[in-house]
């Protein structure tokens, strides 16, 4: 098989939809002799903020001269980002020797078991633990969770630290209509005797959290009670035991970045007091407010104004929303929504309305999105239109503020289709 062949056998798996669960990860990974067992991990799972978190510890790691391995989802330019080497995609040849294992085993597995057909995302999975368990290792790999964490296909290693960037309402058909339900799921993140870093708000599922980490034994470490994060309009200070860093800058706006920043910089902290790296501050400090994360409230035209962002729920509509005020200082903008199915599409219009000066919806080529017409069924509001080519909509769009959002596989396919200035 050649690359773009062992891309079309990996996409095929999404016919075959989320099987919530880790026995045929369990048993695909036990035939190449547990990969995963190899690896030194760091588990990032939480509802908002996780490729962000991962890419302030990637960098981090990074300037202090570590190899570091990354498993984030969706990919926003290329596939092979999703398995990446010290921030780097990993090549063609890789993924195609890759596919190359896993497919026979995958086949195997549907052929010789009862455990029926490996999704997509736990052949990526797969895939990923093959390659820093075995064919390349790294000092530290970095996987982010997909969905939730009790039965994802990440759920399989044994983390040296994990992180729980936020527990929000989303797949609520999934992992439940609640905050404590989710907090259920995602909690299971927590591992006996080791360090859990969590920036949890709701209350019943902030309780769950601390009582999950004591039933565990394992150190709590969260924001706003042993971590403190002070802003000061771009900036912030970060507090943390002795530990005080002041001034720090980002590239990536929000507030809701310098909490995820402060995630990652008290993870590297506790592994430098656990001696598992030798930590330069410095440099570490560098690393995080160099971080560039493409697809968040990204400013990809300057005339007219034209952002990308992947929010995708209520809470990360929030987060865009307060930063396009509080950091852009735009009053209205234009809206270009489409999202995919099993999102609370109805809250997030109503969110965004707080700064929609006219809405766009539109629908694009993904398996789960949803039609145009499905995320208007129930919308009243009166600023809204529909795009049937959202392509030649963005190219011809003479307003002044466009803001394109609704989903991170929807920025994926609009970077993949428009070159902007």
């Amino acid at each position: 098989m050649n690359y773009l062949d062992s891309l079309y056998w990996i996409h095929e798996r999404t016919k075959f939809g989320i099987k919530p669960g880790v026995k045929r990860m369990e048993w695909m990974l036990q035939q190449f002799n547990n990969p995963q067992n190899n690896i030194k991990g760091i588990h990032v799972g939480g509802t908002n903020g996780k490729g962000s978190t991962v890419a302030y510890l990637r960098t981090a790691l990074v300037e202090n001269g570590y190899e570091v391995g990354t498993f984030t989802s969706p990919f926003i330019e290329t596939f092979n980002e999703r398995i990446s080497l010290n921030g780097i995609p990993i090549s063609n040849d890789d993924i195609v020797e890759l596919v190359s294992l896993v497919k026979p085993i995958s086949e195997k597995m549907d052929e010789q078991t009862d455990l029926g057909v490996a999704t997509e995302f736990e052949i990526i999975t797969t895939m990923m633990f093959l390659y820093f368990g075995q064919m390349h290792p790294v000092d530290f790999v970095i996987v982010e969770a997909g969905l939730g964490i009790k039965n994802d296909s990440t759920n399989v290693f044994n983390p040296i630290l994990s992180i729980l960037t936020s527990i929000g309402l989303d797949h609520t058909d999934i992992l439940g209509n609640s905050y404590l339900d989710i907090a259920k799921d995602k909690g299971a993140i927590i591992k006996p005797n080791t360090p859990i870093i969590y920036a949890v708000k709701n209350e019943e599922a902030l309780k769950y959290i601390r009582d999950r980490a004591v039933e565990q034994q394992a150190k709590p470490i969260e924001l706003d009670r042993e971590i403190i994060v002070v802003s000061q309009k771009d900036e912030f200070t970060y507090r943390y035991k002795e530990y005080e860093l002041e001034t720090i800058i980002l590239n990536m706006l929000g507030e809701h970045q310098k909490q995820n920043a402060a995630l990652a910089i008290t993870a590297l902290i506790e592994l430098n007091e656990l001696g598992l790296i030798e930590l330069d501050f410095n440099k570490m400090i560098d690393g995080i407010e160099s971080v560039y994360w493409s697809g968040r409230i990204e400013q990809v035209q300057e005339q007219p104004i034209i952002i990308l962002d992947g929010a995708h729920n209520s809470e990360s509509i929030d987060a865009l929303i307060d930063t396009i005020q509080n950091y852009y200082h735009f009053d209205k903008v234009d809206i270009l929504f489409s999202a995919i199915k099993g999102k609370p599409v109805n809250d997030m219009i109503n969110h965004l309305s707080k700064i929609a000066q006219q809405f766009y919806v539109t629908e694009f080529d993904f398996p789960k999105a949803l039609r145009k017409e499905e995320i208007v069924a129930n919308i009243e509001e009166d600023n809204i239109q529909l795009v049937d080519d959202y392509v030649e909509f963005i190219r011809n769009y003479q307003g002044e503020v466009l803001i394109v959002t609704g989903s991170l596989y929807f920025i994926s396919e609009v970077k993949s289709k428009i070159e902007f200035e």
